[in-house]
């Protein structure tokens, strides 16, 4: 398995926008999200949602493999000690050759790097198959949480990056929580 991952810059929007719809569109179908019943969700991304993103210091990643970009990821550095791993997205074709946990990897790597001690995702509660994967990448569920505006659950999950404290999950702070809710799922 050979791949590059590069930091992305405004010139990929486009390039970003497809491979988040396409990677996130089979989960959509699986839980009947629509542009109308979940507007916020990656299936839905348009361009300027990933601009703005940009333009407030979120940081996406491209993973190209064989001359194609074929997986992407974001991390939004919210807090001195607090990132968040979004719209991690594998294109269906490229799936099962360990892209998905390259860039989280990646992630964990860059957040590390700037100081940071706990990464947090929030994903699709009955999506189990995605939890158990990210267990299996050293997340562990803190809780789940249920929005107005979402037709799903919310099960965050959190990697504790500082090894001496990594079996001691921390439920993040009501601030934190109001964060990750505005920056992911307005």
């Amino acid at each position: 398995m050979e791949y590059k991952i590069r930091a992305a810059d405004a010139s990929d929007i486009e390039l970003l926008v497809r491979l988040i719809r396409l990677s996130f569109a089979d989960a959509a179908e699986r839980f009947g999200l629509t542009e109308h019943n979940a507007p916020r969700h990656p299936s839905n991304c348009t361009p300027a949602w990933i601009a703005s993103e940009m333009e407030k210091a979120v940081h996406y990643y491209v993973l190209e493999s064989r001359g194609s970009a074929c997986g992407c990821v974001a991390l939004e550095h919210a807090k001195p000690r607090l990132c968040y791993l979004e719209r991690l997205g594998v294109l269906p074709g490229s799936r099962g050759e360990g892209f998905g946990t390259a860039l989280v990897n990646h992630v964990l790597e860059t957040c590390r790097t700037l100081g940071a001690e706990i990464v947090q995702i929030g994903i699709i509660s009955a999506d189990t198959r995605l939890r158990l994967w990210y267990e299996d990448l050293g997340f562990q569920e803190t809780h789940t949480a249920t929005y107005a505006h979402l037709p799903f659950e919310v099960a965050f999950l959190s990697n504790v990056l500082n090894k001496k404290n990594r079996s001691t999950v921390q439920k993040p702070t009501r601030i934190e929580e109001e964060s990750c809710r505005r920056s992911k799922y307005r």
